[in-house]
């Protein structure tokens, strides 16, 4: 397993594998034949940006047999979904913003994030492993207030694609079963999430599947995998962590 991370120091941007508190340096492409420069770097040294530079983030609503039992939804047929603007990402540390148009809730999703590797058009399920670079943690921020604002159309797109509104990071990890993974997240220490990926409709290689029969992912596009139960308001102040085993934990304020 690697993870890999994305950083910048001393005014340069690079990119890299994390090896307890050391970075080591890589040059070229991350996802097709990156190659070490035989350089290290101290993590404390450098600061952390989002481990990719995803052109789209793509993420599901309604994905969890447990959330849907809570909310009385029924299984979907196909994965539902929206698209967050590039804008919104987020850098791993970085605060997310209130909207100085909106004063209403602004709420926290933690969830597992899927990153492309490779061009990645109409793959069949067996095949779409060989299109996922990794994993990481997301926090896909929501003004839910601004959902149903009209009567006649949901506004996911304007409501969850705010500047700040994706956070991402802080690594990408290679190598996982993500079957195995379970998504935390704690709002100022507490628990307020605890689920498995296990509970998902559509596990990651058939998101991937069917996401690519819609459209062609790219290198370094996240598929948002949708989250749990356990959802809630941020107050002001307030310190979010998403934490997956072997990714590891994504914290950003809300200011």
């Amino acid at each position: 397993m690697e993870q890999w991370l994305r950083y910048e120091h001393q005014g340069t941007t690079g990119f890299g594998t994390l090896s307890d508190d050391r970075i080591n340096v890589y040059q070229g492409d991350m996802y097709n034949g990156a190659m070490a420069t035989g350089e290290t770097l101290a993590l404390d040294a450098v600061k952390l940006l989002t481990p990719c530079e995803p052109t789209t983030m793509i993420a599901l609503w309604n994905n969890f047999h447990s959330r849907a039992e809570k909310e009385g939804w029924s299984r979907p047929e196909h994965p539902l979904y929206f698209m967050k603007a590039e804008t919104s990402f987020l850098d791993p540390g970085g605060a997310i913003k209130r909207p100085e148009t909106y004063d209403g809730p602004v709420v926290y999703e933690g969830e597992l994030g899927i990153v492309i590797g490779k061009h990645c058009k109409s793959v069949s399920e067996e095949d779409a492993e060989n299109y996922i670079f990794g994993y990481t943690c997301v926090n896909d921020v929501t003004a839910r207030g601004l959902l149903r604002e009209d009567p006649l159309f949901v506004h996911w797109s304007r409501a969850k694609s705010f500047d700040t509104f994706s956070a991402v990071g802080p690594v990408i990890a290679t190598g996982l079963d993500a079957t195995t993974l379970i998504v935390r997240t704690l709002v100022d220490g507490d628990e307020l999430q605890n689920y498995p990926v296990t509970d998902m409709f559509f596990k990651p290689l058939q998101i991937v599947s069917r996401l690519s029969h819609d459209m062609t992912l790219r290198p370094g596009d996240i598929i948002a995998c949708g989250t749990s139960i356990g959802a809630g308001p941020m107050q002001q102040g307030c310190t979010v962590e998403v934490q997956i085993d072997g990714i590891g934990t994504l914290v950003n304020d809300f200011d």
